[in-house]
């Protein structure tokens, strides 16, 4: 099975793969380790320190406006 067919994609690792964004292509500009993007688009009850959380939401913005950490999250 192919990574972007997996059902078990995360909230944000499905919102990735919607827009064409690779995690290394997330991973640079966001200053987060690709091993971090990786985890936080497998495992769908991850939820990031929130220092990382600053630095993921800061590159989502400049690429969606309208989301925010609510939409990939359960806090």
């Amino acid at each position: 099975m192919s990574w972007w067919k997996n059902p078990k994609r995360s909230k944000f690792g499905k919102w990735l793969d919607k827009k064409g964004i690779t995690q290394a292509e997330f991973s640079e500009p966001s200053k987060v380790s690709r091993a971090t993007i990786s985890t936080m688009c497998n495992e769908k009850n991850y939820y990031p320190s929130p220092k990382v959380l600053k630095k993921v939401m800061d590159q989502v913005k400049k690429i969606d406006r309208s989301k925010g950490p609510d939409d990939f999250f359960s806090m």
